[in-house]
C-alpha cells in the first residue's frame, strides 16, 4: 500500500487516509473505539536466559503477585512459530480489564520484588497494550 493511502476513522465510515493501518482498522470495524471498553494485555518476550538458577527462583515466586489482580493467562510459554526478528525462548500473554489495573500489578512491591530475579537471570522485553474487548 502506497504512503499516501491511510486509514481514517469518521462517524459515518472508514477511508483510505491515515497509516495507522492497525489501529485504524480496529477503529473501522468498531466505527469509533472509545465507544468501547478497551482491556489490556500484559507481554513478556523471553530473549535469553542469562541464569537458570535466578530464572527459576522467579519462576516459583511469581504466583502470589497476581493475588487480588483480576488477570487472566492467555499465553505462557506455549508451542509457537517464530514470525519475524530475532527467535525467542518464550512468551506470555496475560490480560487484565484496564490500563491501570496492568500498570498496578507489574508495578506492585509484590511483582518488583520477585521480578528482581527475572531481571538477574534473563533478558526479556515487556510492554502493555491496549486492546478491544
Amino acid at each position: 500500500m502506497p504512503a499516501s493511502r491511510r486509514f481514517r476513522k469518521s462517524a459515518l465510515s472508514c477511508q483510505p487516509d491515515d497509516y495507522q493501518a492497525i489501529a485504524g482498522a480496529m477503529a473501522c470495524e468498531s466505527n469509533l473505539v472509545k465507544d468501547h471498553v478497551m482491556e489490556a494485555f500484559v507481554v513478556f518476550t523471553r530473549e535469553e536466559t542469562t541464569d537458570p538458577h535466578e530464572l527459576a527462583t522467579y519462576s516459583a515466586g511469581v504466583g502470589p503477585s497476581f493475588d487480588g489482580h483480576d488477570v487472566t493467562f492467555l499465553a505462557a510459554y506455549g508451542a509457537m512459530e517464530q514470525l519475524e526478528g530475532p527467535p525467542i525462548e518464550g512468551a506470555v500473554i496475560l490480560r487484565f480489564p484496564t490500563m491501570q489495573a496492568a500498570h498496578d500489578w507489574y508495578h506492585s512491591p509484590a511483582y518488583q520484588t520477585i521480578a528482581a530475579h527475572r531481571f538477574a537471570g534473563s533478558r526479556y522485553r515487556g510492554f502493555i497494550v491496549e486492546g478491544r474487548k
